[in-house]
């Protein structure tokens, strides 16, 4: 990951909506929620979800599916490891008695 590409998603999540949106898509698993779950369960108006859900789409860290006349969003969870591999990639020198599992690095294919 890029340095660029990190801060846009750091960014994405330094707004309250939007990490509560996320934090929920991460607790929902592979599965993820329909749009109209996540703007029920936070509270807020459809048209601000949507706001929240593209520039977490943008960032990396979610995706969509449509199933017939529903969108599901789920956590992405290759861009979430990409972030944290980048956060953990020079922790304690790779020691891995420090570090352990957030210097394991996987591909797209190998995640969830």
């Amino acid at each position: 990951m890029e340095t660029k590409s990190a801060v846009n998603a750091f960014a994405a999540l330094s707004q309250e909506t939007r990490l509560d949106i996320f934090r929920l898509l991460v607790k929902a698993g592979t599965g993820g929620q329909p749009a109209g779950a996540l703007a029920e369960a936070l509270g807020i108006a459809s048209s601000t979800l949507s706001f929240h859900l593209k520039e977490l789409e943008q960032a990396g860290l979610v995706t969509s599916d449509r199933d017939g006349r529903r969108i599901f969003y789920k956590a992405d969870y290759a861009g979430i490891r990409e972030l944290i591999d980048f956060l953990m990639a020079d922790c304690c020198n790779g020691d891995p008695r420090l570090c352990g599992p957030y210097i394991v690095t996987r591909s797209k294919e190998e995640c969830c």
